[in-house]
């Protein structure tokens, strides 16, 4: 009888599942900064090491473990995951994605990943600059899911 109730419940999670269809969403954070700051992020002269790669490697470790952060967040098996990084004159832009096969959106798991990583940034920084922001922090695209159709397109972070 066991091996019957698993049987049906297999067939039933196979049969809600979305076949594979690829789930992808994109966040954005900020990190308002002196300007002396953003320059030695970005020719890597801060006494606490690489910021961006310590934040980038927080940033796709956060995403995977969105769910334990977030008691209402599905886990999710994320399969890909990028953090990318733009330094302008006094701010460094943080660009996440999240991408998974699962039948679940990813959106929170991007939008740790953005997160995280602007936090790694002001953490590696902050004995050198006190007057960090970080902000706004948005959900930049997502894939449509079966309820909403497509997002409207992303607003830009720049004020």
């Amino acid at each position: 009888m066991d091996n019957e109730r698993r049987s049906r419940d297999l067939a039933a999670a196979a049969t809600d599942s979305r076949g594979g269809e690829t789930r992808r969403a994109v966040a954005r954070s900020r990190i308002t900064m002196q300007p002396e700051t953003a320059t030695k992020v970005a020719s890597n002269e801060m006494n606490k090491g690489d910021v961006l790669g310590t934040a980038r490697f927080a940033g796709v470790q956060s995403a995977k473990e969105a769910d334990a952060y977030l008691p209402l967040c599905d886990p999710v098996l994320v399969n890909n995951v990028t953090v990318n990084f733009t330094v302008g004159f006094d701010f460094i832009e943080v660009e996440a994605s999240a991408q998974s096969a699962s039948d679940h959106g990813v959106a929170m798991h991007a939008l740790t990943a953005a997160t995280v990583a602007a936090l790694t940034v002001y953490d590696m920084c902050k004995a050198v600059d006190r007057t960090m922001v970080i902000g706004p922090v948005s959900l930049a695209s997502r894939d449509s899911d079966r309820s909403h159709g497509s997002d409207p397109p992303a607003r830009d972070l720049l004020p």
